[in-house]
């Protein structure tokens, strides 16, 4: 710079310019220059690659590294470390290694991995390092968090009390989910697992639930599939979409959940109702004993490590709702698990069966019959029960559960050629009425007061006159009618409040007047608002 300014003065060629002021002007900068002048010394870690395999890479020369550390390797690549032993640790790569090789220079990071969260994330689709997988630009928010958080403590949580409506009306009747709950989702694939989910979050619009939807080593054009459809449906406006896809390193499935968790934590201690969609467990496991095996990590049952159980466990007690005390928000988890040959026995299933609050079993034997959702409302079960349901639900659900299970039990005996009474006969039509008026189209929730009318309706025997045929007709019948609820019973339902007699004999008077034009004989009115106490 001073040999540049000597050159500039001097080849200005005017008279009564010095040589030697310019001389002491230029080293009286350089002197101010070498005293502001401060070193950057210190000690820095550097390891080496030893060797690199599929996702995961040796590296030594790196004594203080802690657990879970996040190292920078070359081509801005990143991996945690997975592995601390004495003379070499196994590093876990989070992105693609074939420019990675033996002999390349590792550095310390001196932090964990984590994702940027924030507002500015509804509506987005990115990968579990924060990098924006759509046409948006690039994530702005400057907050970040760790992936792997603890879970809340006890005495922050409170109790699953307030329903998650899904829109679903054999899961909002029969298997109700709380805010703050931990339902698993398990079937064979192509049973309508996904569906499921889409469905429920679908039906968050407008009640002030957030959404986030992991895909862990998703297909492309599956991920593309959904998002399609949470668009044109209008749910990214409220929903966060974090995807891996299948062909995706293992290390960045294996982070997925986490990450995604990070995400909707966020959004709880926030003070805000979330729901998160894990979709599926079945790969993250996978991936993680890729991972394992690669790291010659012991082998259990399955060829699975033996700390597979703990892996989830730790992502899903982060599921919970808080107290007041600390916001009073909720994260409410779907995950989904791939079943084969209907073996709900297999390690995995079975892990995450006793990890969540419930479960969901969807029977291929009930899909191939076309009754969708191919709910098993015989193997699915809510733990939190009724405790999280709508007042106004109880009065039916435990009614159709005993009944559709007494006509399951009964058709058994009636397949070995059993001559039936006439009650036997009405109780099995009256559970094939019970498994029809379950069937609902994807991407169709059912609002709250329509499922009720519905219900009442059912159990008040009066789509036992109705022919078999004509029972979706007599249900869109039946649900035009919840149009002329009083507003004071609709405020009392989603008050949950019970329903009063009063307003049990208003709704089946309505569903009566809709299913006329299908009942017979001589039943009139006053016949059917015989309600029981």
């Amino acid at each position: 710079m001073w040999r540049r300014k000597i050159k500039a003065m001097t080849s200005n060629k005017q008279p009564g310019i010095n040589l030697n002021n310019i001389i002491a002007e230029v080293f009286e900068e350089i002197s101010r220059s070498r005293d502001q002048f401060v070193p950057d010394i210190g000690l820095r870690e550097l390891g080496v690659v030893n060797r690199v395999s599929a996702g995961i890479a040796m590296v030594s020369g790196l004594p203080g590294t802690g657990f879970e550390e996040l190292l920078q390797f070359p081509h801005n690549l990143y991996g945690i470390a997975f592995d601390l032993n004495e003379d070499e640790i196994g590093v876990v790569l989070l992105g693609r290694d074939d420019q990675l090789q033996a002999g390349d220079v590792v550095k310390r990071t001196h932090r964990v991995a984590d994702i940027p969260v924030g507002d500015d994330l509804i509506g987005r689709v990115i990968d579990p390092m924060g990098n924006a997988m759509d046409d948006k630009g690039p994530v702005t928010s400057v907050r970040r968090f760790p992936i792997e958080r603890p879970a809340p403590a006890i005495m922050s949580r409170e109790a699953v009390n307030e329903p998650l409506q899904t829109g679903i009306k054999v899961i909002d009747t029969i298997i109700p989910i709380g805010r703050g709950q931990r339902e698993l989702i398990l079937g064979d694939r192509q049973t309508g697992k996904t569906a499921i989910a889409i469905d429920t979050i679908l039906n968050q619009k407008d009640k002030n639930v957030l959404c986030v939807y992991c895909a862990i080593g998703q297909r492309t054009a599956s991920v593309a599939k959904v998002i399609s459809e949470l668009t044109a449906q209008g749910a990214m406006d409220y929903t966060v979409v974090v995807v891996t896809e299948g062909n995706s390193p293992p290390g960045m499935q294996y982070i997925t959940p986490y990450a995604a968790t990070s995400v909707a934590e966020y959004f709880m201690e926030q003070g805000r109702d979330v729901l998160i969609v894990y979709d599926d467990l079945t790969h993250h496991a996978r991936a993680y004993r890729e991972l394992s095996l690669l790291l010659r990590r012991p082998p259990g049952r399955e060829a699975f490590p033996g700390d597979i159980f703990y892996i989830h466990s730790r992502l899903l007690e982060r599921s919970t709702h808080l107290n007041d005390a600390n916001g009073g928000g909720s994260l409410t988890a779907l995950p989904i698990i791939e079943t084969e040959a209907q073996d709900i026995s297999a390690y995995i299933p079975t892990n995450l069966i006793s990890i969540t609050d419930g479960q969901i079993y969807l029977s291929p034997k009930l899909f191939e019959l076309g009754l969708l959702p191919a709910v098993d409302m015989g193997k699915s079960v809510s733990r939190v029960g009724g405790k999280a349901q709508l007042k106004a639900y109880r009065k039916v659900s435990g009614n159709l559960k005993l009944a559709y299970a007494q006509s399951e039990e009964l058709q058994t005996f009636a397949r070995f050629g059993t001559r039936l009474d006439d009650h036997t006969k009405q109780v099995i039509a009256h559970g094939r009425r019970i498994r029809q008026l379950f069937k609902q189209p994807e991407m169709q929730p059912v609002p709250v007061p329509e499922q009720l009318i519905v219900l009442l309706a059912l159990t008040h025997g009066l789509f036992d006159q109705v022919p078999l045929e004509h029972i979706g007709t007599a249900e869109l019948a039946v649900r035009k009618q919840a149009s002329q609820l009083p507003a004071a019973t609709v405020h009392g339902i989603f008050a949950s409040e019970p329903l009063t007699q009063q307003d049990e004999q208003t709704i089946v008077a309505l569903a009566n007047e809709a299913l006329q034009p299908w009942l017979k004989g001589d039943e009139t009115i006053s016949d059917v608002l015989q309600v029981t106490p």
